[in-house]
């Protein structure tokens, strides 16, 4: 498209004109972006499967779709009835396992499957594993809640509350780190999308593997007398809202690490603030599940905590969404910078925002910042860069012929050689 003020042709994706500075997003259409990925979708939406799986989400997310519906039916249908090891197996690894094949429909592993799922998967799974046996150990919060009659024996205890709604979160958000900052460090996934990915994968390994350990008398106990209300409530909770929380959570820090631009931004302070975030998240996850096991029926608490977790997904479903369409128009300003580039080594990025600039450009195509306002360049660092530009490639330059007057013929090598 081209820019009514200046005429100048500009990128579809251009928040700003890259000319003249034009803002070329009315202020009144700015709330109804449609999300790049998923045209039919605006950016402020809960849509779930375009937010967790973005690189699919444009060409056949009713398979995905699908897959997590016939998942939470069948869980759901067996808690119903009571068969609850078979519920609790299914809703611990129904995401788990849907996720690990979206990254095989897509190859988001480049060709390195055990890299990717050893990392991103098996190691945080392994490692919150541990971690629930160890704090689930020291204090199980389940033995003593309440009686075989559903009445409760005690009230909210603030040990207990400080290590469910405080220790938990933060260790846990640490753990589930690991794999996907490893992974994110390495060059062929230092991509934004890559690492909201992985961090997905981390945080629903690391649900699966907490619902297994701290409901393993479910899993192994056979089967129980149907309560449906309470059973369903209790699969929905632990096998698809806690891993959506927490991979959502997750990937949203890991995104920060990953950053915008060239390579990966690291431990930035963007990232720190990511990754509390997360663990703000997760710590208000767990306070709401754990103040309302306290209140009414055993069935009704389970339902109010289904419902509070429900709306953390949907806040980090919008934060998420909102990292995507950002990592979207990087990439659509980086296809456009390089269609005019020779070399990805000559194109600039912005000081503000980090987005690609276009060619000549005098304001970000993404922030609107002028490039005139940045700090200066050393001199010297200048004069080097500019010396670095003007020289020739090595190769021309072994290959250019000597100047004129600076040859020595054979003849007047001898003859040097004689008068020496």
């Amino acid at each position: 498209m081209d820019c009514s003020r200046c005429l100048a042709g500009v990128p579809d994706a251009a928040h700003f004109c890259h000319r003249c500075g034009l803002d070329l997003v009315p202020g009144d259409t700015r709330g109804q972006r449609r999300f790049a990925l998923a045209p039919d979708e605006p950016v402020a939406s809960f849509a779930l499967i375009s937010s967790i799986m973005p690189r699919e989400a444009g060409r056949h997310p009713q398979t995905y779709r699908t897959a997590f519906t016939i998942t939470l039916v069948a869980a759901l249908v067996a808690a119903i009835f009571g068969a609850m090891p078979i519920a609790v197996l299914i809703a611990a690894f129904a995401i788990p396992i849907v996720y690990i094949t979206y990254l095989y429909d897509v190859n988001l592993w480049e060709d390195e499957p055990l890299a990717v799922t050893g990392f991103a998967f098996a190691l945080t799974g392994l490692l919150a594993a541990l971690f629930t046996l160890l704090w689930t150990s020291l204090l199980p919060l389940t033995s003593t809640l309440r009686a075989p009659d559903g009445t409760l024996l005690a009230g909210p205890q603030w040990g207990t509350f400080l290590i469910v709604a405080v220790l938990v979160p933060v260790v846990g958000e640490l753990i589930r780190q690991l794999g996907p900052v490893v992974l994110a460090s390495r060059p062929a996934f230092d991509d934004l999308m890559d690492g909201v990915t992985f961090g997905v994968v981390s945080g629903v390994a690391y649900a699966c593997f907490d619902t297994l350990v701290r409901h393993w008398a479910l899993l192994t106990g056979g089967l129980v007398d149907p309560q449906p209300a309470q059973f369903a409530s209790l699969v929905f909770l632990e096998g698809f809202i806690k891993p959506l929380v927490m991979g959502t959570a997750t990937g949203l820090a890991v995104a920060e690490f990953s950053g915008l631009g060239r390579g990966y931004d690291g431990f930035t302070a963007r990232y720190f603030g990511a990754v509390g975030l997360a663990i703000g998240a997760n710590v208000l996850f767990n306070t709401g599940t754990y103040l309302l096991g306290y209140v009414g029926t055993e069935s009704l608490s389970l339902v109010l905590q289904v419902l509070w977790g429900m709306l953390v997904l949907s806040l980090l479903i919008l934060r998420l969404r909102t990292v995507l369409q950002t990592g979207l128009l990087e990439g659509a300003l980086e296809a456009a910078a390089k269609a005019d580039h020779a070399t990805d080594a000559d194109m600039g990025f912005c000081a503000r925002c980090e987005m690609p600039l276009l060619p000549g450009s005098a304001f970000c195509s993404a922030c609107g910042v002028a490039t005139r306002s940045w700090a200066k360049q050393p001199a010297a660092a200048v004069v080097a860069v500019a010396d670095a530009m003007a020289a020739p490639p090595p190769e021309e330059a072994a290959a250019a012929p000597p100047e004129a007057g600076t040859a020595e013929t054979g003849a007047e090598a001898e003859e040097r050689g004689a008068d020496e």
